[in-house]
């Protein structure tokens, strides 16, 4: 006969394999589901002694045994069991060895199919909220670098070569603005998590006089799910969240290889702190910028989530399938990675020292200033294609002299078009262009310290 631990023995004549036993348990990766396991099963226990489905004492009883038995988790004092598979097995078998045939009752009017979906909804309901939080601790020490580094001109790079001048602080808003459509996408991914699977049961729903309505208040859902077969098969808020993860993971990617190139000897814009380096084996004078390099690395293994939850799903009929017990360790993987990069990207923020006069010094070089002197002649009356060749082939002569636009005499810039008069000099300095561009989402030193009081406005109008 099966072990007489197992719920679901009573058709089986013949015991579980040892090792198909191990093979399909979950309980080594689930059991983090513990709380939100237990925070489900207290509030259907409410639900079913409102309805008269449970006496108060049954529900009183309950409410206390979970209680006690989440108390051991939390002291290391409970000990799983692989044979009873996963965590609400573990969980459901604890309960009734604590309370007998009253622990029995708990399970009325659900299955595991709708339990654990609506485990993992509540975990991420969590988790996304934990994950925003991280996002705004990490945009704020942007803004602090953006705002001490507000007038730093550095060059603007297309294609990684030098384009026009900009600031420092308005590199660092373009981070700032990237990392807001992340938190916005979480934010309406959270509203598709919300929704309350329990009660649909196996998939067919259940013949007791249920409220799913009350349950989904008691768990601050924001309504039930319509369909008892897409409630317990639904893996779609998962792929979601990851999806929105793995765009976060690709912003912090391109973050990080800015820092990687800026912090090298070539750039020399920025210096990391020594506690995010390492150092080399056998070049003692290394500084490895490890921290952004393996967030960078990061961002690929959230990807293959991604690919590897939509492959999971793409062949499944309605409704449970074991095949979704594999949803967990990717999800799980993707939470923990995103929110340790979050912290690490944000502390390596905190440390982080700018140069400012290697960002002008690369900033003289490549004509950033090429394209406010097409601009000037503009205003002169030139059409802008004529323009653009007259620049061309100043920037040839410069290219000859190896000296910049601003170095070169009028003489030599009038030689090009007689319109160039003294006034052009102010137009050519890396101030005098950057200062030009002052408006809204122009990089003027001005326009820049707007953003940023913008930007924490919008931080504390959007809560967490």
């Amino acid at each position: 006969m099966n072990s007489p631990d197992k719920p679901w023995a009573g058709r089986f004549n013949e015991p579980t394999d040892a090792f198909v036993e191990a093979f399909t348990a979950s309980v080594d990766f689930d059991r983090r589901l513990y709380r939100y396991d237990i925070q489900g099963s207290i509030a259907h226990a409410t639900m079913l002694a409102r309805q008269g489905i449970l006496t108060a004492a049954d529900r009183d009883a309950i409410v206390a045994g979970l209680t006690r038995i989440r108390e051991r988790i939390e002291a290391g004092e409970f000990e799983w069991s692989i044979p009873l598979e996963d965590v609400h097995m573990n969980l459901e078998a604890a309960l009734v060895a604590d309370l007998g045939d009253t622990g029995k009752k708990l399970h009325t009017g659900r299955s595991r199919n709708d339990q654990v979906a609506t485990d993992v909804r509540l975990y991420l309901r969590a988790e996304i909220a934990t994950i925003r939080a991280g996002i705004e601790r990490l945009q704020s020490a942007i803004l602090e670098v953006a705002e001490r580094e507000a007038a730093s001109v550095m060059p603007g790079f297309t294609h990684l070569q030098v384009a026009q001048p900009i600031t420092f602080g308005h590199h660092m808003m373009a981070w700032f603005e990237m990392l807001q459509r992340d938190r916005e996408r979480l934010a309406d991914c959270r509203r598709r998590v919300e929704i309350l699977p329990l009660g649909a049961a196996a998939l067919a729903g259940t013949t007791y006089p249920i409220d799913r309505h009350y349950t989904a208040e008691l768990l601050g859902f924001a309504r039930p799910a319509e369909n008892s077969l897409d409630a317990v098969s639904d893996r779609d808020f998962i792929i979601e969240f990851t999806a929105a993860a793995a765009i976060l993971m690709m912003h912090l990617s391109r973050c990080a290889e800015e820092l990687i190139l800026w912090s090298s000897a070539q750039f020399g814009f920025v210096e990391l702190s020594d506690a995010f380096c390492t150092g080399s084996s056998i070049m003692p004078q290394k500084k490895n910028p490890d921290v952004p390099e393996l967030v960078r690395g990061k961002a690929g293994r959230i990807f293959g989530h991604l690919m590897g939850l939509l492959t999971l799903m793409k062949g499944q009929p309605l409704a449970y399938n074991k095949d979704n017990q594999e949803d967990k360790e990717p999800l799980f993987d993707t939470v923990d990675n995103l929110k340790g990069s979050l912290k690490v990207f944000a502390e390596l923020l905190g440390a982080l020292k700018c140069n400012p006069q290697r960002m002008r010094a690369a900033a003289r070089q490549g004509f950033a200033t090429a394209t406010d002197l097409a601009d000037y002649l503009v205003r002169k009356g030139i059409p802008f294609r004529d323009a653009h060749e007259i620049v061309g082939q100043a920037v040839a002569l410069g290219i000859r002299e190896k000296k910049d636009l601003s170095e070169l005499p009028l003489e030599k810039l009038r030689r090009f078009s007689p319109e160039i008069t003294e006034d052009v000099f102010p137009v050519l300095t890396l101030d005098g262009s950057v200062a030009a561009r002052d408006h809204l989402g122009g990089t003027a030193p001005t326009q820049v310290r707007a953003a940023i009081r913008r930007a924490r406005e919008r931080l504390a109008d959007d809560p967490t």
